[in-house]
Parts: C-alpha cells; sequence; structure tokens
C-alpha cells in the first residue's frame, strides 16, 4: 500500500508533497522520498523509516526551491526498506526521476538488457529498471513519449510518476491495474494515489482508467491511452471530509 503524489503550479512543491505525504502514512510504508525539478534541474532526498527521517534529512540538508516534485511512500517488495531502495529512483544519466506502485513481472529480463548496455543499478529494486529505460527513452524523445515508449515494454501492475530534469513544467505518470487520480487546481495541478493527499487544495478530480497517461502541467492536463490516442476520463467532486 504505498503512497504517490505529484505536484505542478506556484507553491512550495515540498510543501505540497510532504503534506500529501503524511495524509498517505495510514497506507503504510517503511521509506519516504522526495524529488523536485526547478530551473537548475533535479534534486531527489529519500531515507528508509518514519517520513519523519525523511524530513530531518530535508532540514540539515535543504533541496533547493521548487515548483514541481513527486513524492513516494514505499512499502518494500523487491529490496529491504534501505535508502537506497526507497523512491525516487533516478535514471543513470540523471534526466528522470521515477516513483513506482505495483510489481513489474519482467523486472529481471529488462534489468538484464539495461546491465549488458553498461548501465549501473544503485538499488535492488524492479521500479529503478523502468527509472533507466525512462532515462534511456527521454534522450530522444519527450517525457510523455518516452512514459509511452516504455510502458509498452512492461508486465504487470504499476502506477508510474515521473519528472524530466530538463522540464520543469510537467510530471508524466501512468496507470494499469494500480490506482492513479487526478486533482484539478486553479494555476496548479496533482497525482496521487488517493484523493486524500490533495483536498487540501482541491476537490475536483479526474479518474483514469486503465492503461491510460495523464501529463500535467499548472494550467493543463492532457490524458492519452498507451497506444497514443485521446482517452475519456471521468471527473467528479470530492464531497467527503
Amino acid at each position: 500500500m504505498c503512497g504517490i503524489i505529484g505536484y505542478v503550479g506556484a507553491k512550495s512543491a515540498q510543501h505540497v508533497v510532504i503534506e500529501g505525504l503524511r495524509r498517505l502514512e495510514y497506507r503504510g510504508y517503511d521509506s519516504a522520498g522526495i524529488a523536485l525539478v526547478g530551473a537548475d534541474g533535479l534534486h531527489t532526498s529519500k531515507k528508509a523509516g518514519k517520513l519523519s527521517n525523511l524530513e530531518n534529512e530535508l532540514a540539515a540538508h535543504a533541496l533547493p526551491e521548487a515548483t514541481t516534485g513527486i513524492g513516494h511512500t514505499r512499502w518494500a517488495t523487491h529490496g529491504g526498506p534501505t535508502d537506497e531502495n526507497a523512491h525516487p529512483h533516478v535514471s543513470a544519466n540523471g534526466r528522470v526521476a521515477l516513483v513506482h506502485n505495483g510489481i513489474v513481472e519482467n523486472f529481471a529480463e529488462l534489468r538484464n538488457e539495461l546491465i549488458g548496455q553498461g548501465v549501473k543499478f544503485n538499488s535492488e529494486t524492479d521500479s529503478e529498471v523502468v527509472a533507466q529505460l525512462l532515462g534511456k527513452a527521454v534522450e530522444n524523445k519527450n517525457l510523455l513519449d518516452a512514459m509511452r515508449e516504455v510502458v509498452a515494454r512492461l508486465e504487470g501492475t504499476f502506477t508510474l510518476v515521473a519528472v524530466d530534469a530538463t522540464d520543469p513544467k510537467h510530471v508524466v505518470a501512468a496507470r494499469r491495474n494500480s490506482p492513479l487520480v487526478v486533482g484539478v487546481g486553479k494555476g496548479e495541478n496533482f497525482v496521487a494515489s488517493d484523493v486524500a493527499a490533495f483536498i487540501e487544495h482541491t476537490r475536483e478530480a479526474i479518474e483514469l482508467g486503465q492503461d491510460q497517461i495523464v501529463q500535467i502541467s499548472a494550467d493543463e492536463i492532457k490524458v492519452i491511452n498507451f497506444d497514443g490516442t485521446d482517452a475519456e476520463t471521468r471527473s467528479y467532486h470530492v464531497d467527503w471530509d
């Protein structure tokens, strides 16, 4: 029961993401992490243990201010609850940071392929395989198209949320058999595994269907199917506290 939140807007992404992760603590987790993207690139911080450990790390080693970010609370599956296995995972070229819920069933095959190409892994997770694949894909296309390319190769269940160091205006996410919802704000938008993560900021949401990808910016939401066609979505209002 991992937790995910992504944000693009005008507020401090670190504050929005950390508070969102706090509302997702009920789901259970053993590590937490955050990635921020600003004009000076990508910055990450992650720690095993409670969210307070991450907050202490951020207090001791502050990240630059940014208005785009993603965060994750992890429950260990592939690899134990360590700093290295915590999310986000960063691609070898430093371009992509990714958080992931679910299980990539063909990760061993993909990992061996990447190792054969000279990629060095920093964790034991199946999730880092996706980050490395995305890192290679964004070298010749934008993050949305790179996500389309990568999900076509994955087997299993997943919610993926990623940012690109060279594109601080967007967060891209995808889902297959794992929860993902979009929060629709004014001058800001969200993605999360649960509306509780962003309910302080907006009660307007979009439910994503199976095999869909969403790209959010501060003022735009684009949803496509895995095959690249425009996707149908369902909007709704959250009326509970």
